[in-house]
């Protein structure tokens, strides 16, 4: 709305205040999947907080974590940096304060407020200490949208605006990982014509030098380490492989990839790589689900709206808004597509959604689903399980989840609950249940 005040001036050349004036604004926010995708994030973001301060409390470097690097003094040089960015450090180092004086008194504890799930606590902590404290906190963001008109239904931009004022949705990039699979495969059977039945060996596969402007061999591993025997586009999908994935890229090489992710509305830089086929990117949760509409509206990119009209006092319309739409493939790709990508929640990365075999709080989250109606989606998980990503999509909604630290540095340890379908896919799932 800043930005609309600051280019849409009143009759007379004046601006418009946002809170005297007696603006209608009206959106496509439906307060009740509002209110259910803050409760679905609170409740699971609070039980995986829970189990990563366990986890971290057995470290010496807290949240920090480099493989095969020195995790502590790594995490040490995070926490200077975000000193040196604080208001508090400016004021210090404006009075005349020497560096040293500075930091000691980071490290003097005293009385403060912090966030914490179920309420802010008091307690007793240096402002050194409360920085490794917030960088310890699982952030996350939603983003639900009708691929069919574009409009958004429920948009939480974080876990907690007084503490983070900071929105995950569409100010937020981070790395997208597997999510980023289905642009690969979408690109490849637009222009080869693939069916989901195709079979692609299971072997590692190599884009060699010289080929899309590599100048060393590029040959990524699968991420379990297991190969053999021959696998389904719709078996490869699911299990989130990365050879067939290779494959693909090998067979189309990374521009036409990027042209698809354009015209899907995504407006980050993509490099012209091919490591970009597993999801090296960076994207707004936005982005992402704004892309991924033309799966579920057969090819259609819908860009996704959340204000409809803006009225003065009087009722007068000032503004309407309506979404960019346009073609990217045929429907029957899009139609592909979603047959792959049910085969997600069938067999493969995000099958706990058809399960009911634990309680919620077990194994992390447990999988007290239990779904049996239609669900395409796709979990991501980043480079040392840095970001956790579950995008699903019903008929009628596709909703993107996000989950991660502030800082990349800091994350769980093992694939098992730093992985997208632990720390994301559940809050799709409370939420989907609650709608």
């Amino acid at each position: 709305m800043k930005e609309w005040i600051a280019e849409h001036p009143k009759p007379d050349g004046s601006t418009y205040n946002l809170y005297t004036d007696g603006l209608k604004i009206y959106t496509t926010i439906d307060s009740r999947m509002q209110r259910m995708a803050e409760e679905a994030m609170d409740r699971h973001l609070a039980n995986l907080q829970s189990l990563f301060f366990q986890q971290i409390s057995k470290r010496k470097a807290g949240p920090f974590y480099f493989q095969g690097g020195d995790s502590y003094a790594e995490g040490q040089k995070i926490i200077a940096r975000a000193m040196r960015q604080t208001p508090r450090y400016r004021h210090y180092q404006d009075s005349g304060w020497s560096p040293e004086r500075i930091v000691k008194e980071f490290k003097t504890p005293r009385d403060m407020k912090i966030f914490a799930w179920g309420g802010d606590l008091d307690t007793v902590l240096s402002p050194w200490d409360s920085i490794q404290y917030y960088k310890s906190i699982y952030q996350a963001g939603l983003l639900s949208v009708e691929p069919q008109t574009g409009f958004i239904k429920a948009w939480v931009g974080g876990i907690d605006f007084r503490h983070f004022k900071y929105d995950a949705v569409k100010q937020g990039r981070r790395q997208v990982g597997s999510t980023f699979k289905p642009f690969v495969y979408a690109a490849a059977i637009a222009d080869k014509k693939y069916s989901p039945c195709m079979q692609v060996p299971n072997i590692q596969t190599c884009i060699e030098a010289g080929q899309f402007g590599l100048t060393e061999p590029w040959c990524p591993s699968n991420s379990d380490d297991e190969y053999g025997g021959v696998l389904t586009l719709k078996q490869a999908i699911a299990g989130s492989v990365n050879t067939v994935t290779t494959y693909l890229m090998k067979q189309i090489g990374p521009r036409p990839v990027i042209q698809m992710a354009k015209a899907l509305g995504v407006t980050s830089d993509i490099p012209e790589v091919p490591s970009i086929a597993l999801g090296t990117v960076d994207l707004s949760i936005y982005e992402l689900a704004g892309a991924y509409t033309a799966f579920g509206n057969q090819g259609l990119y819908t860009q996704p709206i959340v204000l409809l009209r803006i009225e003065d006092k009087n009722g007068v319309v000032l503004d309407e808004f309506a979404p960019e739409t346009r073609e990217v493939f045929s429907p029957e790709v899009a139609y592909t597509m979603v047959n792959l990508l049910q085969g997600v929640t069938q067999s493969g990365t995000g099958v706990r959604l058809r399960h009911t075999g634990a309680g919620y709080g077990s194994y992390v989250t447990g999988y007290p689903y239990g779904f049996d109606n239609p669900i395409a989606g796709k979990t991501g998980t980043t480079q040392n399980n840095s970001d956790g990503w579950f995008v699903g999509m019903v008929p009628n909604l596709v909703t993107a989840v996000w989950t991660g630290c502030q800082d990349r540095s800091a994350h769980f340890g093992s694939t098992t609950y730093g992985q997208g379908a632990t720390t994301a896919l559940p809050i799709w799932a409370l939420y989907m249940k609650s709608v």
